[in-house]
């Protein structure tokens, strides 16, 4: 094995938060280091000694693979590398695979080292110094959680040997459980199960106990044998709470009165009064809804599906596009181990949207998160209380910082935009009961809320399953799996705590999103193969694994199935057949295939260099047949009837918990004693509440995830010039077309606190806010359906009564009122965590939770309303409440309560359902009549009309007057600005206020509950926030300073998690009057595109794990070229070369995972390749040929710097500054130099300043010398950089979201023909996928985006 140590494995800022967090453990360290090492495994001794020659040319190219990242080692790190001296190893544990070696060993295998390489792995090596210059055991041990993932990775004071982490062990076998020795006594067979149940971490009833025993010994038709672990462990999975919803279809008695309804069936009424647009529901992996018809674009395929003959021509019909939706939660992976349980939460909904039908394609996504208390350090708040936790869950604080990132990280690398979501944090120690004085109860997140969702599009012949034929061959796609995630689904039913701490730990899954990137271009492909599209049905490999999903695959047909355990692809060779069988290893799907069809489909695989395995064959039989060639034994053979067999349907049983909690006293008096105003309370009232975290800015979890993929996305969270995190709801396009304006709409609610008070009131609360949030997009509520997530402790006392009365609100009284139905949802019933801290037992229980999203299409994505406050009027604006609480002014379960540890005595609720309709009805009026009569909208919600109003002032950078005086003075200032009723405050001309009272009233919104409540301040200058009450002002505030106290909890979590200067220069800039946001000087007018007769083929390059291709092709289709799909597999097979080609674009995402540096695994399979490497050299030399490198196609291009001409002083693109993935809206100018006057792509738009989304985590550019940088700007090669308000080039964070010196992030060749640049103008084509432009562009640009305009140049170049 070759040890060779490579670049710095982490950061600056991060060694040293590394470093202080190491000493809280282990004081005597005074210094740590990180290296990446390389372990090269190779396929004989011979080539290990070649490699071992650094002089060899495999070691120079193994060299040039493995040299990425920068070197910032310390001192003494080489010395003490070489001797091991202080050295800790953290390498993956021994003998599994991890993604990284999968994809680094793949780009070996394209490199040429495939007969030399047999894998490579990567590890870390940490570089200890100490006082007393020695490292025990013991003491690595005490940091060992700061620098390892047990799940995946072991640490040690020496490197093992080859065999010991290459070679897997031996071969583990089937497990039976002995019970055929106990046929004679059942008992003693239940009891022998029972500890099988607990050994493996089972969480089987006792019933179920008690149905197994009968059907394998002691039942009448029982199969007298002993049944085997693989066996028990996939009916633990098939039948968990997870998989099964037991409550949920559970009888219940409660009170003593039996229920006539399940929950399910109280749920499901809502689809059985309002099935509008439902195309189905509760049948598959998703529900689908009715779209709306829009362009599909597509590949075409010329020749015979299985044949080689592709073209692969993007090409677009219009036909109906169904929409999709779902939601999940992965809230058990999370608490255990956050980063892989949000990112595998996030691939596994992804997959079930990907999984619809007979596929389906995901579209947008969401993500949410409920915790405990931060407890920041050095930013504690006053309410937070630390209620301590289990020594192997995550805190809030690890929670929020990992969590995100990995959700994040998921949907960025699949390719999929992050557009919606929440954040709340609870925690408070209760009373029981009014005379309870000693609050003897936690309720709070210890165990937290996770949520992933969106929604996708799923042609429409294939929106439903079929069914699949017998004879049909059932294949795993994706993979390979591994012993991660074993037993989640049964995990996840259970309270945590309840089980071991490395079973909780063995549960969690791995995620490899770009693998699943593989997938669903598959899927994606045999989809457009239209009526030759060989998939049956699909299904995704989520809880239970394999177990779960190949038998519901086929059982959804009546069918069985024969399948060969050894066909399945592993990456451990030791794994038991178990194992294989029920791990939950992610990025997998089963599929059915016709079995004339098989070619084509391992065609389209073999091209995405997707793996695969046909592992089975479905039969008429309705048997369930596992073998294993290696024993020659069966590892499963059960009937479906069995395995999917009814054991005795749960029976619930509750009574309901009357709590009680005192009034909240709105004077604050009762907890500011010495705080003498009013107004000094409120100002401290303001502080808090703004601070907390359901309240505060959401920056840090939005700017981690790409908004802008797709080049479809209408509405993203940020608002505005000053792209504010406001937004109500999230708007997509329907499809690619500048006349296309329908879409897709969702939004979010939920209001969880209020259960503890009322749990009927906080479900209708949840439903009513989602709604809200929809009312800003062009909807139709007719057609609007609402995913119901629910999350309960349901075996504690009265959350299971309080459980039912919530549902029953929901699904037998509101939905049906509002005429909406709730065709999908999830549940989660193990809302609980227990522990021991010493003696002492400890719980701490969340309160019955429901997260609702609402979705719906959408008439018009440009009439989404925004809270951005205009001030580019002539006239003067107001502000308009409707209040549509209907004048109640309840304070509990609110922010202002909350932030006083109190709960308040009295919820808010949706008391009149008739008027929250007539409210949503009156928004579709205002659009389809008087679509321009709202400048501004924003929902009344967390934190009241005070944040509701200043927020508002945010997006807009700009003041207001607001009297309190005609609302109802009596109740106080403090209970009107902060309670939580529902309502809405809209933007609008004086001279309209009538108008729109009129429309609201038309649709039966009573005028009375219609108060113009203030002004809108007419100078931009003029920032004062001002609140009258009574005779005068009661508040006057600064938005600059409100504005910095919102923002201030994301800008501690991004001090903590990203880079500290980087956060602190914007945390800066809201209160810079200098910062003017985005804007348009544009040098360039719209013009159409021409009518050219001809269409130059232009090749839209992608690699593995390249997600931006869709949007590249339709904008290369829409300036007149045919944009053919061309994948590198296709050039490195030869089956098609560049010369046929005028223009060459390589496309955004990230190829191999970014494995061994952005774009340069990429680059060096064309570079290490004589074949392609002189395509490409070739094509660039060519005069008459273009290319486009955007984002990691710009990565890929300047690693190939030295194969183009005029190219070789351009910069490689590192790390961004901030250390972190950055999804933002950045103002560029486009260089006015000679080159860039006659460039292909930017003549006639040179001098311009506009925005452009950027997306990336390695963007800042880095030259390999300072005089490259000077040459570069001597000859015109710098074409594009970030600026600042002023209009000049900035460095300054997040105007310039990298880092990159001078602001570059353009460059150019000397002849113009080559442009590579790090942001993203395919994705801004169409005017509406801009996040903010001013309104006049609507009418003068026509639905079409300024950098459109980049295409039609290239076009005309071609002429």
């Amino acid at each position: 094995m070759l040890v060779l140590p490579a670049s710095s494995a982490i950061s600056k800022p991060k060694r040293d938060n590394l470093l202080r967090g190491v000493q809280t453990k282990c004081s005597k360290i005074t210094s740590i280091d990180a290296v990446w090492i390389h372990l090269v495994k190779c396929k004989s001794n011979r080539y290990e000694e070649e490699l071992a020659d650094t002089n060899s040319s495999a070691r120079k190219t193994l060299d040039r693979l493995l040299a990425y990242g920068e070197d910032i080692q310390l001192e003494n790190t080489t010395a003490a590398l070489s001797n091991q001296t202080g050295t800790v190893f953290v390498i993956p544990r021994p003998g599994s695979i991890s993604p990284w070696s999968s994809k680094a060993t793949d780009i070996s295998v394209l490199c040429k080292l495939d007969q030399h390489i047999e894998r490579l792995e990567r590890g870390v090596a940490y570089v200890c110094t100490s006082l007393d210059g020695s490292l025990s055991e013991d003491e690595v041990m005490s940091f060992s959680h700061l620098i390892h993932d047990r799940m995946t990775q072991v640490v040690l004071l020496s490197l093992p040997s080859e065999d010991s982490l290459f070679s897997h062990h031996n071969l583990k076998p089937l497990r039976t459980v002995d019970l055929t020795q106990l046929s004679n006594s059942q008992s003693t067979a239940i009891e022998k199960l029972f500890a099988a149940n607990k050994e493996l971490g089972l969480a089987l009833a006792s019933d179920e106990i008690t149905y197994l025993v009968d059907a394998y010994i002691s039942g009448s038709q029982a199969m007298n044998r002993n049944p085997t672990d693989a066996e028990l462990f996939m009916f633990a999975q098939v039948n968990s709470e997870h998989c099964r919803h037991k409550i949920f279809n559970a009888s219940w008695t409660i009170d003593g009165e039996s229920m006539d309804l399940s929950l399910f069936q109280m749920i499901r009424n809502t689809e059985r009064l309002n099935s509008t647009g439902t195309i189905s529901a509760y049948s598959d992996n998703a529900a689908v809804l009715e779209g709306n018809s829009a362009p599909y674009l597509s590949i075409l395929h010329n020749g015979e599906a299985s044949g080689s003959n592709f073209e692969n021509v993007y090409t677009t019909r219009k036909e109906e596009m169904p929409i999709l939706i779902k939601v999940e939660t992965h809230n058990h992976p999370t608490a255990v181990s956050p980063f892989p349980g949000a990112a595998t939460g996030s691939g596994g909904e992804i997959r079930d949207e990907g999984s619809v039908g007979r596929g389906s394609r995901p579209k947008a996504g969401l993500a949410g998160f409920t915790v405990s208390n931060l407890l920041i350090p050095g930013f504690e708040q006053p309410w937070e209380v630390d209620f301590g936790r289990p020594a192997h869950i995550a805190s809030a604080l690890d929670i929020m910082i990992e969590g995100p990132l990995g959700a994040s990280a998921y949907n960025n690398e699949f390719g999929r935009p992050a557009l919606t979501g929440y954040f709340r944090t609870f925690s408070e120690r209760m009373s029981s009961s009014l005379d309870d004085k000693t609050k003897n109860e936690v309720r709070g997140y210890h165990k937290p809320i996770m949520i992933a969702g969106g929604y996708g599009n799923v042609r429409p012949q294939f929106a439903k399953k079929p069914g699949v034929r017998p004879g049909s061959k059932v294949v795993v796609l994706g993979g390979p799996g591994m012993l991660i995630g074993l037993g989640g689904g049964a995990a996840s039913s259970q309270v945590s705590g309840a089980s071991s701490a490395d079973l909780d730990f063995a549960s969690v899954q791995r995620d490899n999103a770009e693998m699943q990137r593989r997938c669903q271009q598959v899927i994606d492909a045999c989809v457009a193969l239209d009526n030759w599209n060989p998939i049956e049905s699909v299904h995704d490999v989520g809880a239970g694994g394999l177990s779960n999903a190949l038998p519901e695959l086929v059982h959804d047909s009546g069918l069985g199935a024969t399948f060969e355990i050894r066909d399945v692809l592993v990456a451990d060779s030791s794994m038991s057949p178990m194992e294989i069988w029920c791990n939950e290893s992610q990025e997998r799907y089963v599929l059915a295939i016709s079995a004339d069809k098989i070619e084509a489909f391992e065609t389209i695989a073999k091209r995405e260099r997707c793996p695969y395995s046909i592992v089975g064959v479905a039969t008429q039989e309705q048997e369930l047949i596992v073998t294993d060639k290696l024993s020659k034994g069966d590892v499963i053979r059960l009937k479906m009837s069995t395995l999917f067999g009814k054991p005795p349907r749960m029976h619930r049983k509750d009574s309901r918990r009357l709590a009680s909690f005192r009034h909240f006293d709105t004077s604050l008096v009762h907890y500011l004693p010495t705080t003498e105003t009013i107004t000094e309370r409120l100002t401290v009232a303001i502080n808090r509440v703004l601070r907390l975290p359901s309240v505060a800015s959401k920056s840090f979890l939005i700017t981690i995830g790409d908004r802008s993929i797709t080049g479809l996305v209408a509405r993203d969270q940020m608002v505005g010039p000053w792209q504010v995190p406001v937004a109500d709801v999230a708007v997509t396009r329907t499809s690619y077309g500048f006349d296309v304006r329908t879409g897709e709409a969702m939004a979010m609610g939920e209001r969880t606190p209020l259960a503890l008070l009322d749990s009927a009131a906080s479900a209708r609360m949840a439903v009513a806010e989602s709604l809200m949030n929809l009312a800003a997009a062009d909807f139709h509520l007719p057609r609007v359906k609402l995913s119901a997530n629910w999350m309960c402790a349901a075996s504690k006392p009265g959350e299971g009564a309080a459980l039912y009365e919530a549902v029953k609100a929901v699904g037998m009284d509101l939905c049906p009122a509002l005429g909406i139905g709730i065709p999908v949802g999830k549940d989660s019933m193990s809302m609980s965590m227990k522990w021991k801290d010493r003696e002492e037992e400890r719980e701490v229980s969340a309160p019955l939770s429901l997260i609702v999203t609402a979705f719906s299409p959408v008439g018009d994505v440009g009439k989404t309303w925004t809270p951005q406050l205009r001030t580019d009027l002539k006239e003067r604006t107001s502000l308009v409440l409707f209040d549509v609480g209907y004048e109640r002014k309840r304070m509990g379960g609110s922010a202002l309560t909350q932030v006083f540890n109190e709960m308040g005595s009295e919820a808010p609720d949706v008391d009149e359902p008739a008027i929250l309709r007539a409210f949503l009805v009156g928004c579709e009026a205002v659009k389809a009549r008087h679509p321009g009569l709202v400048l501004a909208y924003h929902d009344r919600s967390d934190g009241g009309l005070f944040t509701a109003l200043v927020e508002m002032c945010f997006a807009g950078r700009i003041g207001v007057e607001v009297s309190l005086n005609g609302l109802q003075l009596s109740s106080g200032p403090i209970r009107i600005l902060f309670n939580e009723e529902l309502g809405a405050v809209m933007q609008v001309r004086d001279s309209q206020i009538q108008e729109l009272v009129s429309v609201f009233e038309s649709e039966g919104f009573p005028a009375s509950l219609i108060h113009v409540i203030g002004r809108v301040n007419e100078s931009p200058e003029n920032q004062k926030i001002i609140i009258n009450y009574g005779p005068g002002p009661l508040y006057v505030g600064d938005r600059a300073e409100l504005q910095q106290i919102w923002t201030e909890t994301s800008y501690k979590m991004q001090c903590i998690r990203d880079n500290a200067t980087s956060a602190k220069e914007e945390f800066d800039l809201v209160k810079d009057d200098g910062h003017t946001g985005l804007s348009y000087d544009l040098t360039f007018p719209c013009e159409p595109s021409r009518s050219l007769l001809t269409r130059p083929k232009v090749a839209v390059l992608r690699e593995q794990g390249v997600n931006g291709h869709m949007e590249m092709a339709w904008a290369f289709t829409a300036a007149g070229f045919d944009a053919i799909d061309v994948h590198m597999s296709d050039i490195l097979s030869g089956r098609v070369t560049l010369e046929q080609f005028r223009g060459l674009a390589a496309c955004g995402g990230f190829s191999y995972g970014d494995v061994l540096g952005a774009g340069k695994g990429w680059a060096n399979s064309v570079l290490l390749n004589e074949i392609a490497r002189k395509g490409f050299a070739d094509f660039f030399s060519n005069p008459n040929t273009f290319s486009l490198g955007v984002c990691n196609g710009c990565q890929f291009l300047s690693h190939l710097k030295e194969i183009i001409p005029g190219a070789e002083n351009w910069p490689k693109f590192g790390p961004n500054r901030s250390e972190r993935f950055e999804s933002r809206v950045a103002m560029v100018e486009i260089v006015d130099n000679e080159v860039t006057r006659s460039s292909v792509f930017l003549q006639g738009m040179v001098g311009s300043k506009l925005p452009v989304p950027v997306a990336h985590g390695e963007g800042r550019v880095a030259f390999s010398k300072e005089e490259d940088r000077h040459t570069a700007y001597a000859r015109g090669l710098v074409a594009l950089q970030f600026i600042d308000s002023q209009g000049l080039p900035t460095e300054i964070y997040p105007l310039n979201p990298n880092g990159s010196i001078g602001g570059i992030t353009g460059v150019q060749t000397p002849d113009g023909r080559v442009f590579a640049l790090m942001p993203h103008p395919e994705r801004a084509t169409m005017l509406e996928s801009n996040s903010w432009y001013p309104p006049s562009f609507a009418e003068t640009w026509k639905g079409t985006g300024p950098w459109f305009r980049i295409f039609q140049n290239a076009r005309i170049w071609c002429s």
